[in-house]
């Protein structure tokens, strides 16, 4: 088993299909959007069938805003349960509440933590994913691959036998474990914490089973609760016993620290899905070897806090699908695809610290440790909440609508307090908003204000789509600039911004980054 390099291989001959190893959220999304642009995918997992738990619970604003582009995120939506505001809790005793939807209104269309069970969530991806008359592969695995200077040669085990198959792409998408990431001998450095968690699907009874989200922080103790369903069903995730830890009998729920649970009066009726974890924070040192992309865990780990795992795979696998398609499509050269590891390391870094800090806060030992995490910290949270610009500033990171690719190749320009790189802001306006454009995947230009009449000639000429807006006292609230060229990106970031609205500055830009206009294809 392994890679080897080498100039040839025996099998299809396909050169313009990607292959994806792992059928789990983050490759979903990524065949999803491949095949969206026209791009052949093949999907596979070792796996005899989908996942049968809830796992991954929480789709941040971000993601469901991308959802758009698939004509995902109204079922999405309708088929979840959003969870419009986060409830801190120490020592028994309710201190500060975040209302999502009240900080959130203003910056996105999705003011809400989506809870989706995850099996639920994989179930409709690969429904969407058939329309396109896409199957995932079940107990397939990629045994072994050959690294060519323009395609992939893989080795398939399925349930019909060892297969030959040559792709021009391979997205490993295979989770923390990833043995395509083995294979390719990439280190992956970072460290795992002590403790032993646990996560636990249950159904319960309680004051606080309202639809919310709930950190309870004890001395000794922590339980972070996400309720949904109309049963009672929630998702706990918390400590084990140190004591049963060292036993060495198989854990079960009754070996979980109650403490910080009774501390939500909560009752337990029912378990109907344990399992326990150690936590890790790594990131592989390289997201690229040559036709190869490692995707989601198989490139980052870190820890649960603030529920960002699956929502940064899925984040992954779009920053990475349009640009496949780009190159694949012959509309932009392969430095191109460079950026992916620019862009999404130095996310993934930014994530890991922060939620290391967060975390190492929430389970460290010791007298002080606990009366910050049950006094301090209570004190200051609730202040934090009721003072808008800073509660602005943590929906922004829950909600990862703060992600931002400043220091990519692909950005130039700034306007006041927006940069290329930025999320586009969202703007709710009289009779529509300015995302409705964005649900075609594609290059676009927006103007907040009058767009120029050689402006438009150019667009149409390069068959570029350019949008106009009323400009309002929204617009300018959230930063843009009346008149300014945006050139918008097929993930929804901008591209470039042009005060002067210079065509010139346009054509520029498509050729430093080697990227054809639409009608050139």
């Amino acid at each position: 088993m392994g890679v080897i390099f080498k100039s040839h291989f025996i099998g299809n001959n396909m050169k313009n299909n990607v292959l994806i190893v792992g059928a789990g959220p983050t490759g979903l999304v990524l065949a999803l959007w491949l095949s969206k642009q026209g791009i052949p995918v093949r999907i596979i997992d070792k796996n005899t069938e989908p996942s049968q738990s809830s796992r991954a619970l929480g789709i941040h604003a971000r993601t469901l805003e991308l959802y758009q582009q698939l004509d995902l995120a109204e079922e999405v939506i309708q088929a979840g349960y959003p969870n419009v505001q986060l409830n801190l809790w120490a020592l028994g005793k309710k201190r500060g509440v975040l209302k999502l939807i009240e900080q959130g209104k203003t910056l996105t269309p999705y003011p809400f933590i989506l809870i989706y069970p995850q099996d639920q969530h994989e179930r409709l991806l690969m429904r969407h994913l058939e329309k396109f008359g896409v199957h995932v592969e079940r107990s397939s695995e990629l045994i072994s691959f050959t690294h060519h200077a323009d395609h992939i040669g893989a080795e398939i085990r399925t349930p019909q036998g060892v297969e030959h198959y040559s792709a021009r792409f391979l997205g490993a998408c295979d989770g923390g474990k990833s043995p395509i990431r083995h294979l390719l001998g990439l280190k992956f450095p970072g460290g795992t914490y002590s403790k032993l968690f646990y996560v636990a699907d249950v159904n319960v009874q309680g004051a606080s089973i309202d639809g919310g989200v709930h950190v309870s922080l004890d001395r000794e103790d922590f339980v972070l609760l996400f309720s949904y369903g109309q049963l009672g069903q929630a998702r706990l995730i918390g400590l084990i016993r140190e004591d049963r830890i060292q036993s060495g009998q198989n854990l079960s729920f009754d070996d979980v620290t109650h403490t910080a649970i009774q501390d939500l009066g909560l009752t337990i009726q029912k378990v109907n899905w344990f399992s326990t974890y150690r936590v890790h924070h790594r990131i592989v040192s390289d997201y690229r070897i040559g036709n190869v992309f490692l995707v989601g865990d198989a490139a980052h780990l870190h820890s649960p806090a603030g529920a960002q795992g699956m929502n940064t795979g899925i984040g992954d696998a779009i920053n990475l699908a349009w640009k496949l398609a780009a190159v694949i499509k012959n509309q932009a050269s392969e430095q191109l695809l460079e950026s992916y590891q620019i862009e999404r390391r130095a996310f993934a870094e930014k994530l890991v610290k922060s939620t290391d800090r967060i975390f190492s806060l929430i389970t460290a030992e010791g007298a002080l440790a606990a009366e910050i995490r049950t006094k301090i910290a209570p004190y200051l949270l609730p202040k934090i909440y009721n003072n808008a610009p800073l509660s602005h500033f943590i929906f922004r990171i829950i909600s990862q609508l703060g992600i931002h690719y400043r220091q990519s190749p692909l950005s130039q320009g700034k306007s006041g307090k927006i940069h290329a790189g930025d999320r586009l802001p969202w703007i709710q306006q009289v009779k529509s908003n300015n995302f409705e454009s964005l649900k075609q995947i594609l290059w676009q230009i927006h103007v907040y204000g009058t767009a120029q009449s050689e402006l438009q000639t150019w667009c149409d000429k390069h068959n570029l789509p350019l949008s106009e807006f009323v400009w309002d006292a929204n617009c300018k609230k959230v930063g843009l600039l009346e008149n300014a060229v945006y050139l918008i990106r097929p993930d929804t970031y901008i591209a470039l911004i042009d005060p002067q609205a210079n065509i010139d500055t346009l054509q520029q830009y498509f050729q430093k980054i080697q990227l054809k206009y639409p009608e050139e294809n």
